[in-house]
């Protein structure tokens, strides 16, 4: 059986997408665990896909959690952040890029909303499904709800550090009901961001990153409005389909080509530096003659 997501389905239409979810763990003293990631993901990168490898390794290798699954959450529109392009867009390049996954799936729940929606509601979202009405998972000596936790780079808990950009009360709900595994980010003094969070320590679990990778929406939306390549920065699909959808080229640079020569030229998100080979193929038989 295969979820049914779609960027452009309406909330009439949603059913909660759990077909790769795994529903049994063999051993019983470990503790199911779902990832969730919520963000823009405008676009997704790879750095995203790397958060959960990382942090499925972190908890096989440091905790008592076995991962069970992971989902991405896109922001709904209403979040009005610089650089979101539509939910349907960012909902189907999520599609794109975990389509090859056997344990990420991407819940289009909170983007369907024409409100936005709190962090805390949207674990609150995962739980109920995951826990109340699916039941937690089986284990040899029964079944057991699984531990929802949130994915997430520095740069958030650094955010819960600033004052006035979370609600304390909402820091304090996510962070004692659920608890967030924190990968490390360049440019982020993960030390620091921690430093206001003690109270809450036991329920953060930092994440090294072993290569590290700076990728970042904000880099590949600079890079469209550049002409820049962005391929091998984010998975190939997703390339393909901001190309298809001429996204974050507000600039009209990337889409200076739009009467289809480019395309011709060269591949999706390839570097305009690149002669390619129909160009050298012209000046060969120019040469020739």
């Amino acid at each position: 059986m295969t979820d049914d997501v779609r960027g452009d389905m309406t909330m009439s239409e949603y059913e909660f997408p759990h077909s790769r979810l795994r529903r049994r763990i063999e051993d019983p003293n470990r503790t199911p665990l779902v990832l969730i990631a919520c963000g823009s993901f405008s676009p997704l990168t790879f750095l995203h896909l790397r958060m959960f490898e990382m942090a499925a390794d972190y908890a096989r290798f440091n905790t008592e959690f076995e991962v069970v699954g992971a989902y991405l959450s896109c922001v709904g529109d209403a979040y009005k952040k610089t650089g979101l392009v539509k939910a349907e867009h960012r909902i189907n390049m999520c599609s794109l890029a975990v389509a090859q996954s056997s344990w990420i799936a991407v819940d289009p729940w909170e983007a369907l909303h024409s409100e936005y929606l709190e962090t805390a509601k949207v674990l609150d979202h995962f739980d109920h499904e995951i826990n109340t009405v699916l039941d937690g998972v089986a284990t040899p000596v029964g079944r057991k709800k699984c531990h929802i936790a949130l994915l997430a780079g520095a740069d958030l808990i650094q955010t819960m550090s600033t004052p006035g950009v979370w609600a304390p009360k909402d820091i304090d709900y996510i962070l004692k009901t659920y608890g967030a595994f924190i990968v490390e980010r360049s440019g982020t003094d993960i030390d620091e961001a921690l430093s206001a969070l003690q109270e809450w320590k036991e329920k953060i679990w930092v994440i090294q990153q072993l290569v590290q990778n700076d990728i970042s929406s904000t880099k590949i939306r600079l890079f469209r409005r550049r002409d820049m390549s962005i391929r091998y920065l984010v998975p190939e699909p997703v390339v393909d389909y901001i190309e298809d959808h001429n996204l974050y080229d507000e600039d009209g640079v990337a889409s200076a080509s739009s009467d289809g020569k480019g395309k011709e030229r060269n591949k999706p998100g390839e570097s305009k530096g690149v002669a390619s080979a129909s160009a050298s193929a012209a000046g060969s038989s120019a040469n020739a003659e």
